[in-house]
């Protein structure tokens, strides 16, 4: 007569595999590749480990870094300034962010086109989530209103052909 206690626990392995599964090979891209900051505090390390000194905290959740580099749970980021450091793995996300960046304002259009309704003018800073990016304008999407931005006013946007 089989184990019915058995059962529960194996088929709760069988369906969390999985899980872990496609969180490992999620973590096994070819660098360099955009990710974003999912906390609102991320301690950029000199080193990939706890035990290497903090050189800078960023506090700004949804902020784009370029990922330069990949050591077990630790990935060598890159920031829009250029600085370079270490982070946790697990406190980015694979969403796609940008910031907006240049002189004066970026305009965000109805359409991708120059032609298009203002709908909004975002400040050098402001940080959004990154849509689609065709024929240089890219969907942005800030504090739940999205329009078209061109893509060359926003950092994290580039095609890194990976």
């Amino acid at each position: 007569m089989p184990n019915r206690t058995l059962f529960p626990l194996v088929a709760s392995v069988l369906v969390v595999f999985p899980v872990f599964a496609s969180s490992a090979n999620a973590q096994k891209r070819d660098v360099p590749y955009w990710a974003t900051i999912k906390t609102d505090q991320l301690n950029m390390r000199v080193g990939p480990s706890r035990e290497f000194k903090i050189q800078w905290v960023y506090q700004r959740k949804g902020l784009p870094i370029k990922i330069i580099r990949v050591v077990e749970a630790w990935r060598l980021i890159e920031d829009s300034d250029g600085a370079q450091g270490w982070v946790s793995a697990n406190l980015l996300s694979a969403d796609r962010g940008a910031l907006v960046t240049g002189e004066g304002m970026a305009a965000m259009r109805d359409t991708p086109s120059l032609t298009g309704s203002l709908k909004w003018n975002l400040e050098p800073g402001v940080v959004g989530k990154l849509g689609d990016c065709e024929a240089e304008w890219c969907v942005f999407e800030v504090a739940g209103h999205i329009g078209y931005v061109m893509q060359d006013r926003l950092w994290g946007a580039e095609d890194l052909g990976t």
